[in-house]
C-alpha cells in the first residue's frame, strides 16, 4: 500500500519573529488603505512573504478568538489524534495477521486424544 508522502520544509522563521511580525502587522493596519496594503508593506520590511504574514495574522486571530476556524491547540491535538489513530491501525493490524498465523499453526498441529 503506497502512501503520497508530503514534502515537510523546515520553518524559516522563529516562533519569536512570527510573533513579532503579527504584533507590527496588528498594531500598524490602520496606518494604511487596506489590510493587504499593510501585509504586503510590513512583509517587505521583515523580509517575509505577504502570504506567510497573512497566514500568521489570521491564525492569531483565530487563537484569540477574533476569528472563527481552529486554534493552534486545536490543530496540535487532531494531528496528535491523527498519530494516534495511525499507531493502533498498525497495531490492530500486526495484531490481526498474528491471529491469523497462530489460528493456522493451531489447525496444523496434529489432533492429540
Amino acid at each position: 500500500m503506497e502512501q503520497t508522502q508530503k514534502k515537510r520544509t523546515a520553518k524559516p522563521y522563529s516562533p519569536e519573529f512570527r510573533e513579532r511580525a503579527v504584533r507590527l502587522a496588528m498594531e500598524h493596519r490602520d496606518e494604511y488603505q487596506s489590510e493587504a496594503a499593510a501585509l504586503t508593506a510590513i512583509a517587505g520590511k521583515l523580509s517575509c512573504s505577504p502570504d506567510s504574514l497573512r497566514v500568521w495574522v489570521r491564525q492569531a486571530q483565530r487563537d484569540g478568538g477574533e476569528r472563527s476556524g481552529q486554534t493552534t491547540v486545536e490543530k496540535a491535538r487532531i494531528k496528535e489524534l491523527e498519530r494516534e489513530v495511525r499507531e493502533l491501525r498498525q497495531a490492530n493490524e500486526i495484531l490481526k495477521k498474528a491471529s491469523a498465523y497462530f489460528a493456522m499453526a493451531e489447525l496444523d498441529r496434529p489432533f492429540r486424544k
